[in-house]
């Protein structure tokens, strides 16, 4: 199977393409101008100081361009890339004409969230066995701060040849981040021709959230299936011992208890829990942002706070054998089916890459939790900043239906202040207490509200969750 080819321009295409330079334009009124006044004025010695400027000139262009440079950009072969790691492209100029470009000027641009710190070029072979031609001009360094791809690089590029320009450096936040486009415009024929600008699409990079450590050591609340990591207090085959009981018809022999059996002169046997999974659902609130993005070691915003825990929380339930599902509360309502497995947790990474925040009016409950979307057993983590007022209700409602619900606050812990002096910062002293009462109202309504922390976040409020969960419940008639 070949690849895609890219046709050559004709004899008559190259006007389409292809501008005389200025250079072309005072070479030939210059010759043209001596020749004639050496002519009229009958002096040898203007037409010979004419003759290098006509011959050079006609030497030059003896031979024209009939195709445009090729320019295409490819992302380097380093595997996925997370937050912090090292990213590496390349912008590529294909000389497919039969003729040297003598001057090739490059550009592209980047996604200010890739730091490019050293850019240069390496030159392929001729295909055909051309020898390459002398270094091209490249930078290394950044000593300014700024991507060193924000600049134009020089090269040339002799025949059935291209030359990369290749670009290093560092991923600074999760998302698609692109690289172009790029484009680049040639001289040749002795800088006497220029091609126009060949511009090529951008490449988007695939940067994933970097995980935090997350690591929940407390039993769920309920689980859905019989098979899985969570000691469940329904009796079963497991691995947690939940006691000793007398023997009954049904039970195993290597599960009798002989020490207490010959103590009590009757078989008993080692009654386990069972191991059971259970299903995580993971609610991000994109109805509102706060907070500056820093990158990967600078300050966080909340949807920032919230891809990187929904990675890590996604992560740990996962290797524990749970299956995991995501849900957007907002105008998109985008959904991630539950899954288990390591397949699952590259559909979570890829499905947070599109993660938006999205305003609206409208109330998006409904379409959100539809019915027979969302299970009864499912332990429903809500990350949140808690910004707007349906969120909150959301999540009452959420408990007030019988749900397992967490509220994970998102809100960055170092929001500035408003720096006026007067209303605005009175204003911002009573929304403050405003939240603080809405939090203290979800703790009423029996909704639990933890800080993202990373490791050991939410041990705590899972534990009683847990607790609530066993505790009976008084049904109504």
């Amino acid at each position: 199977m070949t690849g895609p080819t890219v046709p050559r321009a004709t004899e008559a295409e190259p006007a389409a393409g292809w501008a005389p330079t200025p250079a072309l334009g005072r070479a030939v009124l210059l010759a043209g101008l001596l020749l004639v006044a050496g002519v009229l004025l009958g002096r040898v010695d203007l037409i010979v100081l004419a003759a290098p400027f006509a011959l050079g000139t006609a030497y030059a262009l003896r031979r024209r361009p009939t195709a445009l440079p090729q320019v295409w950009i490819t992302q380097g072969d380093g595997g996925p890339l997370v937050e912090g790691g090292d990213v590496t492209a390349a912008v590529t100029v294909g000389n497919p004409d039969t003729v040297d470009y003598d001057l090739v000027v490059m550009r592209s641009r980047v996604s200010p969230w890739l730091r490019i710190d050293r850019a240069g070029f390496a030159r392929d072979e001729a295909v055909d066995g051309a020898e390459p031609s002398a270094p091209a001009t490249g930078a290394t360094g950044n000593g300014g701060g700024r991507s060193v791809a924000d600049r134009p690089f020089v090269t040339s590029v002799p025949i059935d040849a291209a030359v990369d320009l290749e670009l290093a450096g560092k991923a600074l936040r999760w998302g698609r981040h692109p690289i172009g486009p790029a484009g680049a415009r040639v001289a040749t024929a002795g800088g006497l021709l220029v091609s126009r600008a060949v511009i090529t699409e951008p490449v988007r990079v695939r940067v994933y959230p970097r995980t935090e450590p997350f690591e929940a050591v407390e039993a769920m609340p309920r689980a859905a299936g019989l098979v899985g990591a969570h000691h469940s207090r329904r009796p079963g085959e497991g691995g947690e011992l939940a006691g000793v009981r007398v023997f009954a018809p049904g039970d195993r022999l290597r599960r009798i208890d002989w020490r207490v059996s010959l103590r009590a002169r009757q078989l008993h046997v080692a009654a386990t829990l069972s191991d059971r999974d259970a299903e995580v659902v993971v609610l991000l609130d994109v109805l509102a942002e706060a907070g500056r993005s820093g990158g990967v070691n600078g300050a966080a915003s909340v949807l920032d706070t919230t891809v990187r825990a929904t990675a890590a929380i996604a992560e740990h339930y996962l290797h524990r054998g749970d299956r995991v599902s995501l849900l957007e509360y907002g105008p998109a309502a985008r959904r991630l089916r539950p899954a288990a497995g390591r397949r699952q947790y590259l559909t979570v990474l890829e499905w947070l890459l599109d993660v938006r925040v999205h305003a609206s009016a409208h109330e998006p409950y409904d379409q959100v939790f539809g019915p027979q979307l969302l299970s009864s057993d499912a332990l429903v983590v809500v990350l949140t900043p808690l910004l707007d007022e349906r969120s909150a209700q959301m999540l009452a409602r959420l408990a007030r239906g019988g749900r397992f619900v967490v509220a994970v606050d998102t809100l960055p812990t170092d929001l500035a202040s408003p720096k006026d002096r007067g209303w605005a910062e009175v204003a911002y002293r009573l929304w403050r207490l405003d939240r603080e009462i809405m939090i203290g109202q979800l703790r009423e309504h029996g909704v639990p509200v933890v800080r993202w922390a990373g490791a050991g976040s939410l041990d705590q409020v899972l534990r009683d969750v847990a607790r609530l969960a066993t505790a009976p419940r008084v049904g109504g008639r």
